[in-house]
């Protein structure tokens, strides 16, 4: 049986709670790609490596 990695996935709520933003601002991430996610049934888990990883990017210049 092949080896699971250890990965540790996060609900939106959480998600935005770590990034201080909204539900809807997570929702918006996911759907537009900038934000891995999993969807499982009718709700969504991003990994909490990805989380990081956002949080770690450089914050793009606006206009």
């Amino acid at each position: 049986m092949p080896e699971v990695p250890d990965v540790r996935f996060l609900t939106v709520a959480e998600v935005a709670e770590i990034m201080r933003v909204s539900k809807m601002t997570v929702y918006r991430l996911v759907h537009s790609g900038e934000l891995p996610a999993i969807r499982f049934g009718r709700s969504y888990r991003v990994p909490e490596s990805a989380v990081t990883d956002a949080l770690h990017k450089p914050i793009s210049d606006v206009g």
